[in-house]
């Protein structure tokens, strides 16, 4: 069966999120035809051994530049179900655009990523029928969770004949896809979109506000032993918990937000206004950090990002941090917050506290005025419902153990993938193991 999205599940409108302009807009026809016509389609191209889905790179542009835009996409899909928003999302400068071999010939590489984002995008506004599912073979799977990795495995068991029902929580579906994604590169309307596109594949149910628990204790909650006695297999594409804490003084309270959340609120939350916000202090050096700086300085609010190290050592991207400055955000390295200072429970400031270059502290510390406080450090480990599957455990980390090249638990009729096993990376890994875990529940629902 297939359920499209109902009324509920739209964005409202009157949301900061709309405000935002597209960084890397869609291609028209002419521009897409003249950056395709850039490239060498080395038979050897780098550029797909650094996609972690290995799309077919050479392939799909050289079908663009013959107007051959529905076996573009074709191609792009049959590697990559979410090649749209990976179009649009995918971190190209270090992954395909980065082993470009123009980059090393000190040219501008291809620009991969909207030549797919025009190809995918296009085709499907269109309507076309890319693929045909395959008879049902009468399997049921549940899929918990409704990001990036669920969905697309959802997408490629209904094309082998599988019968997915995905379970989500929160009223509007898409994880971190719809939810998480900086406006300026991905709007949750737009991946809204596409997970309508990959429902329309056949004989996936998507049910919302339906929270997977060891014990129901109310309505709108099933429990992991009554998903394993109904269904044939389950995935588990449960993402990470909620935004860790500084645990320092004055954290608690108005002003003081955990990075994604406050993403959350901007892309989802009609009616929210950054009022009397007029500095901002961002703390922590990953790619969240990056973007919830980013997305600050856009809405017009003064950033200071604030990483306890030096910026060699940040774990953000090179690239994300140079257009976060260009729209006026300011690093300041090695120093860690101590204190969150408030006047009537207003934040007003944030002590710092120096540190060297090894993140060690020093006796120098120092106030700086901000009126907001963004923490991104980082995710609680999984949620913990994931240990209700008898067998699935969980490593130091808190990440869901898999078996490297399945994905499979130590349950046998469960998988995992996504943020909850690869402790927070790209959509584009979602994807890709997503698929492996596909391909060996395949396999075991086949009786192979």
């Amino acid at each position: 069966m297939t359920m499209l999205a109902p009324k509920h599940w739209q964005f409202p409108p009157g949301r900061l999120e709309e405000g935002f302009e597209d960084k890397k807009p869609l291609y028209d026809e002419a521009e897409a035809m003249a950056e395709a016509t850039r490239c060498l389609y080395c038979s050897d191209a780098p550029c797909i051994q650094a996609c972690p889905t290995t799309i077919d790179i050479p392939t799909f542009i050289r079908k663009i530049g013959t107007g051959n835009l529905k076996g573009a996409a074709r191609t792009i899909l049959s590697a990559n179900l979410l090649g749209q928003s990976c179009g649009q999302v995918c971190p190209v400068e270090v992954l395909c655009a980065g082993a470009c071999v123009y980059k090393a010939w000190g040219r501008e590489p291809i620009a991969i990523g909207r030549l797919q984002r025009y190809a995918v995008e296009t085709t499907l506004a269109q309507g076309p029928t890319l693929f045909q599912a395959r008879s049902s073979t009468g399997k049921r799977v549940a899929l918990v969770g409704s990001g990036p990795a669920s969905i697309t495995a959802a997408g490629l068991l209904a094309l082998e004949g599988h019968t997915c029902t995905l379970f989500e929580r929160q009223a509007l579906p898409g994880g971190l896809d719809s939810l998480g994604i900086a406006p300026y590169k991905l709007k949750g309307p737009e991946a809204l979109r596409e997970l309508e596109w990959v429902l329309s594949l056949g004989r996936i149910e998507l049910r919302t506000g339906v929270e997977v628990v060891e014990r129901a204790s109310g309505p709108g909650q099933v429990t992991a032993a009554e998903l394993l006695e109904s269904h044939d297999a389950v995935f588990l594409g449960l993402g990470l918990g909620v935004d860790s804490h500084l645990g320092i003084p004055g954290e608690a309270g108005e002003g003081v937000h955990g990075a994604l959340h406050l993403i959350e609120r901007i892309k989802a939350e009609p009616g929210l206004r950054l009022e009397g916000v007029r500095r901002a202090a961002v703390v922590g050096g990953g790619n969240t950090a990056l973007d919830m700086a980013h997305e600050l300085a856009l809405l017009g609010v003064k950033v200071t990002l604030v990483y306890r190290r030096s910026e060699e050592e940040m774990s953000g991207y090179a690239h994300e941090l140079a257009g976060a400055r260009l729209d006026g955000v300011r690093l300041l390295e090695n120093r860690q917050p101590l204190e969150v200072l408030r006047q009537e429970g207003k934040v007003v400031a944030v002590r710092l506290l120096a540190t060297n270059r090894d993140g060690k502290p020093l006796p120098d510390t120092e106030e700086l005025l901000t009126d907001l406080v963004a923490v991104a450090i980082g995710q609680e480990r999984a949620p913990r419902v994931s240990l209700a599957f008898p067998g699935v455990e969980l490593d130091a980390q808190g990440r869901v153990k898999v078996e490297p090249l399945t994905h499979r638990t130590g349950n046998p009729k469960v998988w995992s993938g996504g943020d909850c096993v690869n402790g927070g990376k790209e959509v584009v890994n979602a994807v890709a193991e997503a698929r492996l875990a596909v391909q060996s529940m395949h396999r075991y629902l086949m009786g192979e």
